[in-house]
This record gives structure tokens, C-alpha cells and sequence, in this order.
């Protein structure tokens, strides 16, 4: 008797694991939520944290139809995975038209979808996706307006209209923005060499920590962890430096690199100033858009979940979470900006550009003074691989 009772135990105990193994597959997998479908339940006592309805059980089985991928669900009149759903959604409400660089029969599966987008969008309409199913322009009511208004800037003061999955990016945050914004600009005249590293300093570490807060990425294998960040920590710190409003004077900046230490040719610092003129560039042009505190966190996770790194175990979940967090973004913006129709386009064509300013001289502007010859992206890997919280051991003690 007691033996039954202990195999009972067992398995009600394995039954309780796989139940919760099951609800947290049902959340990674579930699509953003976007203003046209059914409102977010919040659970009790975590408002920022949306609880999505399961998916049928006989769903989670199914493959997209596109891809082969695993179906989130059925969308636009057939089950696709996240992936096919929003590309075949931006494809027709902006009424893209592709061009196919071979023979018009490119492998279209999970390894090999974004390689042609003609071919993959040709696939969507040939098994059964219908163009009519997507929602065109979704512009709130005035009714709605109100609603979506940032309260005294503060954009955790409005999550009631915000997905759950912007919610937790901006939760994410270790720094109220507008905290960390107010600091720049009271010193934005007597900032000094100083204080322009230790700035520097709690940007770079504040990237981190949001990366290991934000969803999904913690779930990512700890190898892939390092290697997004080790690739995106120069983007994510252009985005912080605007976003806080760094002053990037040209003259603390060459003395906090240290040109005055080893001197250099007139070539070498005029090529240096080229790249300071880039960084400010990057950083004004993204002040002049007035970006606010959701739209960054939502770029910051597309700058973040990028298939260009190198040695992912799984290329088609980080593009996944890249499509999402653009889906998040495309739906906010058209929420929030209703007037400004090409809004999300001008936010999406600043992130290549991000890219021309180089990791190196952004190391040599503001950490050569604290880290010396040791590379930032040891830093990173060290941080997510031991775990540490928010500090800096060069940190200068004023």
C-alpha cells in the first residue's frame, strides 16, 4: 500500500512539472498582443505581466505551413509559426513587391526563409494565406487616444495599453530613463573627463543588465548570450547615449581617449575626429526623432535578437524575437503616433546606420581610462557568465 501511494505521489508530482513545463512553452510562444485582438488578462499582482490565453493542445503540434517551423497558432486563414505570420503581415500592408535573384524556387524552410523574400512570400499566398485577412492601418478611435498618452513621461505609468511583452522591456530598465536622462543634462556644460567614463561606464553595464532582464533572452543558451552581446553592445550604446542625452563634446572626448598620452599624426587625429563625428551623427539624429522611453526598448531588443552573430545554436528562434519585438514596436507606433504614418520606417532605417560607428573607438573614447588594454567584450562574457549585478571595479571613487 504504502509503495502505491509513493508511485501516486510520483506521479501526480511529475504531472504538476509537465504542467508547468507546458504553461511556459504556451508563454514563450505566444504572439504579441496588439491592440485590434482580444485584451491582455493581467495576473494578480504582477500588472506588467500578460497572461496569455493557451493554445489548444492539438495546435502545439502543428508545423507552419510556410516553413516547416513550429505553428504559433493560425494566422491570416492558415497555421504559421511567428516568424512567416509577420512577414507575410508587413509584405502586404505596405505593399512590398520582391525581387527573386535566382529561378523563382528558392527553398523556402526554417534555415533558409529569409534568404529570398520573394520566394517566401510566394509560398504564403500559394498554400492558402489571404491578404484580405490583414488588417490594414489600424488607427485608434479618439476614444482611444487619451488612453495611449505617456503620463509625465513616465511609461510605466500607462502599461494598461501596452503588450505585455513592451511592458516587461521597459521593467527591464535598472534606471528610471528619466532619472538617468536628468544626470546628462544637469552636467551637460561642466561634464568632465571623469565623469564622461563613469557615465560611459554605468551605460555599458545598464545594457547588460537589461539584456539578462528582458524576456527570452535569459532562456537563450548562455554561449549565445555572449555572442549577441559581444556583437551589439556598440549599437546598444549609441541608443543609451542618445537616449540619455550624452554630451559629446569633442574635446573631453579626445582627452578622455588619451591622445594627449601617445601622440599621433596629423592623418590619426584627423581620422579619429571623423569617427567622433560619426558618434555624434548617430546619436543627434535619433534626439531629432524624439524617441521615446517604449519605442527604445523595443529597438534595443531588434538591435539585440540578431541573426548576424555568429555561432547560434538556433538562428530561427533569435529571428523569431526579432520579428517580435518589431512587431511590438510597428504596433506601438502605430498606437501611440497615429499622425505620423512613416514614424516606424524612419526608427527602422536609423539601425543600420548604427553600425558605422565603430566598436573600437567607442572602447578608446570611453574606457580605455578604466579597463585599459582589456576588451570590452571580455568584460561582457565575464558579466553573463558569472552573473555579477550592476558594479564596475574601475570605477574611479570621487
Amino acid at each position: 500500500m504504502s509503495q502505491l501511494k509513493s508511485q501516486n505521489k510520483c506521479a501526480h508530482k511529475h504531472t504538476r512539472n509537465s504542467d508547468k513545463t507546458k504553461d511556459r512553452r504556451r508563454y514563450m510562444d505566444a504572439p504579441v498582443l496588439c491592440k485590434s485582438q482580444a485584451p491582455a488578462q493581467l495576473l494578480p499582482g504582477r500588472p506588467f505581466l500578460a497572461k496569455t490565453p493557451p493554445l489548444p493542445e492539438s495546435t502545439q503540434q502543428i508545423e507552419c505551413i510556410v516553413c516547416g517551423d513550429k505553428s504559433s497558432g493560425k494566422h491570416y486563414g492558415q497555421f504559421t509559426c511567428e516568424g512567416c505570420k509577420s512577414f507575410f503581415k508587413r509584405s502586404v500592408r505596405r505593399n512590398l513587391t520582391y525581387t527573386c535573384r535566382a529561378n523563382r524556387n528558392c527553398p523556402v524552410d526554417q534555415h533558409h526563409r529569409n534568404q529570398c523574400q520573394y520566394c517566401r512570400l510566394k509560398k504564403c499566398l500559394k498554400v492558402g494565406m489571404r491578404r484580405e485577412a490583414v488588417q490594414r492601418g489600424r488607427i485608434p478611435t479618439q476614444s482611444y487616444h487619451g488612453q495611449f498618452a505617456l503620463t509625465n513621461g513616465d511609461p510605466l505609468q500607462c502599461h494598461s495599453y501596452l503588450s505585455g511583452y513592451i511592458s516587461l522591456l521597459l521593467r527591464a530598465e535598472p534606471y528610471p530613463t528619466s532619472r538617468f536622462g536628468s544626470q546628462c543634462l544637469q552636467n551637460n556644460s561642466i561634464m568632465g573627463i571623469e565623469n564622461i567614463c563613469e557615465l560611459a561606464a554605468r551605460m555599458l553595464f545598464s545594457a547588460v543588465e537589461w539584456a539578462r532582464n528582458i524576456p527570452f533572452f535569459p532562456d537563450l543558451q548562455a554561449p549565445d548570450q555572449v555572442a549577441l552581446l559581444r556583437l551589439t553592445w556598440s549599437e546598444l550604446f549609441v541608443l543609451n547615449a542618445a537616449q540619455c542625452s550624452m554630451p559629446v563634446h569633442v574635446a573631453p572626448l579626445l582627452a578622455a581617449a588619451g591622445l594627449h598620452a601617445s601622440p599621433m599624426s596629423a592623418d590619426r587625429v584627423v581620422a579619429f575626429m571623423d569617427h567622433i563625428r560619426v558618434f555624434q551623427e548617430q546619436v543627434e539624429k535619433l534626439k531629432v526623432l524624439q524617441v521615446d522611453s517604449a519605442e527604445y526598448s523595443c529597438i534595443k531588443a531588434v538591435v539585440l535578437f540578431t541573426t548576424d552573430a555568429c555561432g547560434l545554436s538556433d538562428v530561427a528562434h533569435v529571428e523569431s524575437l526579432q520579428e517580435k519585438s518589431q512587431c511590438a514596436l510597428e504596433e506601438y507606433v502605430r498606437s501611440q503616433y497615429p499622425n505620423q504614418p512613416n514614424r516606424f520606417g524612419k526608427l527602422l532605417l536609423r539601425l543600420p546606420s548604427l553600425r558605422t560607428v565603430s566598436s573600437s573607438v567607442i572602447e578608446q573614447l570611453f574606457f580605455v581610462r578604466l579597463v585599459g588594454k582589456t576588451p570590452i567584450e571580455t568584460l561582457i562574457r565575464d558579466m553573463l557568465l558569472s552573473g555579477s549585478s550592476f558594479s564596475w571595479p574601475y570605477m574611479p571613487i570621487q
